[in-house]
């Protein structure tokens, strides 16, 4: 185990036709591990992220299984390149399950049909269209949690921040017309840019409430262990050793603000000096240099930064 290392794993954004395909060829477990995920799921998962539809790969109960595959399977060919277990996980968002399922917590095929489910029940909880979310840069997060609550007591509807995923980088969701009266609001406040994002359900938000109660329900029949290796959640920025305490947080999770920043700092004040991304793309690497310009980030997406990350962390 490196006590000064910890591995973050990414949410619904860092997808792409086309990722992992130089990384399969490169480590056999990675095919196995799409193998395992078809398998559980009933369709060609590896088919899909090679040569699917971006706009397929985009609906959100495709995007989670799909993501927290290309984790694990990253994960997997990490170890079998000799990769030395990190002292602490984290995800963001759907990535926490990713972080679960490589700390031991829970087990793969119950995984990836979980968030298969959980991507289903996220987007029916607010029909296509009444939902909306952007990132708002440059404000500090008082400001855009007053502006918010301002905008909801107006009666234009829910509207709140929901990932604080670093110093001046928020991202706020809610009701369309609660979203974009938000914006001007915290454009007048002095925000540098309030960027809507191509999604189309107010995710970590009140509004999610009914995702979270379908959720809660098929993870009653889903086993938790105790983690092997620490996992800070969203929620509260804290580990959790309790497995049924782990239950309830995943469920609060899906209506509840991801406390990126927060995350962050827990894994940085226990000790981290390196974080690893693992899965596609280095959205997480940036948003962690904005909250802690010491830290030294890895990528595992490519064979050559997965093989140079176990050398240099060895």
């Amino acid at each position: 185990m490196v006590a000064s290392t910890a591995f973050v794993f990414p949410g619904q954004g860092s997808q792409k036709v086309g990722m992992l395909a130089a990384a399969g060829a490169a480590f056999p477990s990675i095919a196995d591990t799409f193998a395992e995920a078809s398998d559980a799921l009933g369709y060609n998962l590896w088919e899909l992220v090679q040569n699917g539809e971006q706009d397929a790969l985009n609906l959100t109960e495709t995007t989670q299984p799909v993501l927290l595959t290309s984790s694990v399977a990253l994960w997997r060919a990490y170890l079998s390149a000799g990769g030395h277990q990190p002292a602490q996980m984290a995800g963001h968002s759907l990535g926490e399950f990713s972080a679960l399922v490589c700390a031991g917590a829970l087990k793969f095929t119950d995984a990836v049909k979980l968030v298969r489910q959980r991507g289903s029940f996220m987007q029916t909880a607010v029909p296509v269209g009444e939902g909306a979310m952007a990132a708002i840069i440059g404000l500090d997060d008082d400001v855009i949690n007053t502006t918010c609550q301002q905008v909801q007591a107006s009666g234009a509807g829910v509207v709140a921040a929901v990932n604080f995923n670093s110093p001046g980088q928020v991202v706020i969701a809610g009701h369309t017309g609660a979203v974009e009266a938000a914006i001007d609001a915290l454009k007048e406040a002095g925000a540098k840019r309030a960027l809507p994002l191509p999604v189309s359900a107010p995710f970590h938000t009140e509004l999610m409430k009914p995702a979270g109660e379908k959720l809660a329900a098929v993870l009653a029949d889903i086993d938790i262990a105790t983690p092997l290796i620490p996992v800070v959640h969203n929620v509260h920025a804290r580990t959790e050793q309790n497995p049924e305490r782990i239950r309830e947080l995943l469920v609060e999770q899906i209506y509840s603000p991801v406390r990126w920043t927060g995350c962050v700092q827990a894994m940085v004040a226990a000790g981290a000096q390196s974080m690893v991304e693992c899965g596609p793309g280095k959205v997480l690497s940036g948003l962690n240099r904005r909250i802690d310009k010491s830290l030294t980030s890895f990528s595992l997406e490519e064979p050559e930064s997965l093989t140079q990350t176990v050398a240099e962390l060895a």
